[in-house]
């Protein structure tokens, strides 16, 4: 029983750091081949969108 808890707790953390990484990668791919001026709106939005004043 022990055995399976640990190995639980090994896919759980596998998993987890999997996702981060794939996150991860997303985001700089994304931001590498996107529009400068589509990711200035996206991040101005947002701003907005958590009431930051940005002007």
């Amino acid at each position: 029983m022990f055995f399976s808890i640990a190995r639980a707790r090994l896919d759980s953390q596998t998993l987890s750091i999997a996702a981060a990484a794939l996150l991860g990668l997303s985001l700089i791919f994304v931001a590498g081949f996107a529009n400068a001026t589509a990711l200035h709106d996206a991040a101005h939005d947002q701003r907005h969108a958590i009431a930051f004043p940005c002007h």
